[in-house]
């Protein structure tokens, strides 16, 4: 018993041995782990700690761009615009044409409204990269804020073109009320309607609950697409009355892929878009609770990439789900961290929020089948 706790405790011994040299001899593992050390305090919200630790970082190797991004992003949050602009600079000093630096340097002078000095920084990002669409959103906001309203539509056209999302973001964002009047304008809400339609939203109200146009808005670009025939109008019994359905016109349901064929050749409806995603993340959250019952770390951090990653759930969880979705992300990092002890220690809050989660989705499941 005695050889076995002594053998244990020497090779403890041994990995500190170990880690101390690695540490000595290897500079950048001791930038990811302060680096890493920052990213979760940021996660936690505690800036002023971050910040502190990534210029740690920064004083082992004061190029780094990803710990310098970081910290531009921690001074930004915590309003300290003039050093973040420092900390950009710096990142263009070793790396010219780093599109992120430029997109963030425009942005901190958007929050010291000066919009055309905004408007260059953005310019940049798009010189160094033109499938940047988050830089052409700006861009388009800035130009609108400096009342050059063609050129912020066009501006809008290329961020909608590389991301239809940009169309339904600009909806409700105040920088565009100096165009909103404007017929370009307009047919990009027709733009927005038109996706809502593709995915499965067919009643006026649904429609404006997923576009977020008023009513009005709503009915004018549907009145619109209906001229065009790219959408078709039908009734539904409701109780004793008539409400309009709308959906794709076929000409246009083929271009677009509404349907696909069967086995048997026979043509069959795709599972309208939100229906799909909610079936998906109601089957992931059974996992990771199986997970979380199990305690099977490496399951869980699996399972919970389901609900961050943009590509999977990710989008949906921020709309739909903003601080599950941070504390899920929270959760992965400190199962990698802690592992299995973390696990046990909050497997009831984990149980919690995730059973909060099921709930409201298999509301709205319910709500879209219906």
């Amino acid at each position: 018993m005695f050889g076995k706790k002594k053998k244990k405790a020497e090779e403890i011994k041994s990995e500190e041995i170990v880690t101390k040299e690695r540490s000595l001899v290897d500079p950048s593992y001791n930038i990811k782990k302060l680096y890493k050390k920052g990213v979760n305090l940021m996660a936690d919200e505690k800036l002023d700690d971050a910040i502190e630790i990534f210029e740690q970082a920064l004083r082992i190797e004061p190029d780094n761009i990803e710990v310098l991004m970081k910290l531009g992003y921690a001074r930004f949050h915590l309003e300290d615009h003039n050093d973040a602009l420092k900390v950009y600079d710096k990142i263009l000093e070793v790396d010219v044409t780093n599109p992120e630096a430029w997109n963030l340097k425009g942005l901190v002078h958007y929050e010291q409204k000066k919009y055309a000095q905004a408007l260059d920084a953005v310019n940049k990002a798009i010189e160094s990269d033109k499938t940047y669409g988050m830089a052409w959103y700006n861009k388009a906001c800035f130009l609108s804020l400096l009342n050059q309203v063609p050129e912020a539509l066009q501006a809008l056209k290329h961020a909608i073109e590389i991301d239809v999302k940009n169309a339904r973001k600009s909806i409700r964002d105040k920088d565009f009320v100096n165009v909103r009047i404007e017929d370009g304008f307009k047919r990009i809400e027709e733009v927005v309607v038109l996706e809502s339609v593709r995915q499965g939203y067919h009643t006026i109200g649904a429609i404006v609950w997923t576009t977020f146009l008023d009513k009005i808005d709503a009915e004018t670009a549907l009145r619109k697409l209906l001229e065009k025939g790219l959408i078709v109008q039908n009734e539904k019994r409701d109780g004793l009355s008539k409400i309009p359905i709308y959906d794709l016109s076929n000409n246009f349901a083929e271009k677009v892929g509404k349907e696909k064929i069967g086995l048997f050749g026979i043509t069959k409806k795709r599972l309208p878009k939100p229906v799909k995603n909610l079936k998906v993340m109601s089957q992931a959250i059974q996992s990771a609770k199986e997970a979380i019952e199990e305690a099977n770390v490496e399951k869980a951090i699996k399972v919970f990439d389901q609900f961050i990653d943009p590509t999977k759930s990710g989008e949906q969880m921020i709309e739909n789900f903003f601080e599950e979705h941070r504390e899920i992300r929270l959760w992965k990092i400190r199962l990698k961290d802690r592992g299995v002890d973390y696990m046990i220690e909050n497997k009831d809050k984990m149980l919690e929020v995730l059973e909060n989660v099921e709930v409201t989705i298999t509301k709205k499941l319910r709500n879209e089948i219906a």
